[in-house]
């Protein structure tokens, strides 16, 4: 019988951090599913990781109700959580392909609150039945936090570094729950003689289980095809890299490229977005020798740059390896950027532009700027004060960056942020923008360290949309997207400039594309 006791607080141990590696893991799958689909990573973190805690509490003051057959309650809390948490993941995706607005963000809140408060009444319970078998109270409460606390470590990693890069995320959801039940089924098996009604518990627990190795094998199929119709395209190649979800979409010669549901570009006109971000910049540069690409991981603007024959070298800086590892291996991307990431000239290298910047000591004639818009705060980083310093300090003399800065329609107050940004560090600036049917009304801010007349420009490449005489055109901005623009009230916006310790700019692009 002692022998029985010892293996039975040993299995209570063993599950408290088991069941805590799955429920951090629920809880940062549940942050990552609300930046994805909802944007704004920070706000949903916060939201998720509040509820969850939240949920944790309440469910730690329920567990003080039960009063009786505690193995049980945790037996079926457990199928719970695997029913619920598994399903999670499928669940969103097809609540955001199908409902209404608004009802996927009421879900992801609802489904946190309440897993973080089945999470709550685990450990209360394991812990009175470790005392329950004879475990001294400071002891059992010692070491069933500290599975709990070790537990979450290890779930933080595990789906940082396996589950999201490799399974993804709806996946990830099914396998988790998996692993609580296998947990609620081991606890059923060495407890079965406490247990009334055994086989009833045991065949809702076969049923729980068919459901989510039915989820494992064909749940991210189903769930692909809700994912299809956020998409106006079929889609052609999806992937979860590390760092964001890469979707490729085509429909009839059309080839379309998003990461985490972001527009990157669509092959019918994105001539028109490169041709203004790469060759006014050209014009004005006195030199092409060494030239810097942050982002475009597609290749697109090295293939507009290469056109020029003084350039030596591109120096091209992706965060993410998997891009531009699609961009040199997929047939529609190579015909698109004309193998350019293949040339001699071009040099990738995988960081973040931030932190490239700020540890080269190389000098540049050329600066591009090609990242996506700052709808995180990973982003918003390289939209500051800060980071346009570095690029105006790595930038040689006669030299010229262009950094694309989100449209001055739908967004007319985060251009002009952006702009003003720029205009903080001392370099000269000019505002242009063009019309992209893919995007709408595309902005971009040029910035030298001497002045710029647009005028004096000339293209010396050929281009199939850009030509010098509609140069002077793209400075020109209408009165709904100039910079003094005014409020609801009247009252002329105050332009600041976005930095690390402020960062104004996240507010006012959540606020700016919400209805779009």
């Amino acid at each position: 019988m002692e022998d029985l006791a010892v293996k039975k607080s040993k299995t209570i141990y063993w599950a408290s951090g088991i069941v805590s590696i799955c429920g951090i893991i629920f809880e940062v799958l549940f942050g990552a599913l609300g930046s994805y689909i909802l944007g704004d990573g920070v706000k949903q973190y916060t939201l998720t990781i509040s509820l969850f805690l939240t949920g944790m509490g309440i469910g730690a003051y329920l567990s003080e109700k039960v009063m009786k057959n505690l193995i049980l309650t945790f037996i079926w809390i457990e199928f719970g959580i695997a029913l619920i948490g598994g399903f999670s993941s499928f669940t969103m995706f097809g609540i955001t392909a199908f409902s209404p607005s608004g009802t996927d963000a009421f879900y992801l809140y609802f489904v946190t609150l309440l897993i973080g408060g089945l999470t709550g009444i685990e450990l209360p319970i394991l812990i009175r039945k470790a005392n329950e078998i004879g475990e001294k109270l400071n002891r059992s409460t010692a070491r069933v936090l500290f599975s709990d606390y070790a537990g979450g470590l290890i779930g933080g990693l595990l789906f940082v570094f396996l589950l999201r890069p490799q399974f993804g995320m709806v996946k990830s959801a099914f396998v988790v729950g998996c692993v609580n039940l296998a947990v609620a089924f081991t606890v059923l098996w060495l407890f079965r003689k406490e247990i009334k009604n055994f086989a009833t518990h045991t065949t809702f627990g076969i049923i729980i289980a068919i459901l989510l190795i039915a989820g494992v094998l064909f749940g991210e199929a189903m769930a692909f095809t809700f994912e299809q119709k956020l998409y106006k395209d079929p889609i052609v190649y999806m992937e979860q890299s590390a760092y964001q979800k890469i979707i490729l979409t085509q429909d009839q010669g059309d080839t379309r490229l998003y990461l985490d549901g972001s527009l990157q570009f669509s092959s019918t006109d994105e001539y028109r977005y490169h041709e203004v971000l790469v060759h006014p910049t050209m014009a004005q540069a006195k030199s092409h020798g060494n030239v810097l690409i942050l982002g475009g991981g597609d290749g697109i603007a090295a293939k507009e740059i290469l056109q020029y024959d003084d350039v030596k070298s591109i120096t091209l800086v992706d965060l993410d390896p998997a891009v531009t590892k699609l961009a040199k291996t997929n047939r529609q991307l190579v015909q698109l950027n004309e193998g350019s990431l293949h040339n001699n000239k071009v040099d990738i290298i995988h960081k973040d532009a931030f932190q490239y910047l700020k540890n080269t000591n190389t000098w540049y004639d050329v600066i591009f700027v090609d990242l996506p818009d700052p709808n995180n705060e990973s982003l918003n980083k390289l939209y500051t004060k800060e980071f346009y310093s570095l690029i105006r300090n790595h930038l040689s003399p006669g030299g010229a960056t262009m950094i694309q800065s989100t449209s001055p329609v739908f967004a007319t107050k985060v251009y002009w942020t952006i702009s003003k940004t720029i205009e903080s560090t001392g370099l000269h600036t000019e505002n242009l923008h063009v019309d992209v049917p893919s995007f709408g009304n595309w902005g971009f801010v040029m910035a030298s360290r001497d002045e710029i007349n647009i005028e004096d420009l000339s293209i010396g490449v050929e281009t199939e949309f850009l030509t010098e005489d509609m140069l002077l055109s793209l400075t020109q901005f209408g009165k709904d997207e100039d910079r003094m623009i005014s409020n609801e009230k009247g009252e002329k916006f105050t332009l600041k400039p976005n930095t690390l310790i402020d960062p104004n700019l996240i507010q006012l692009y959540e606020h700016a594309w919400k209805n779009y």
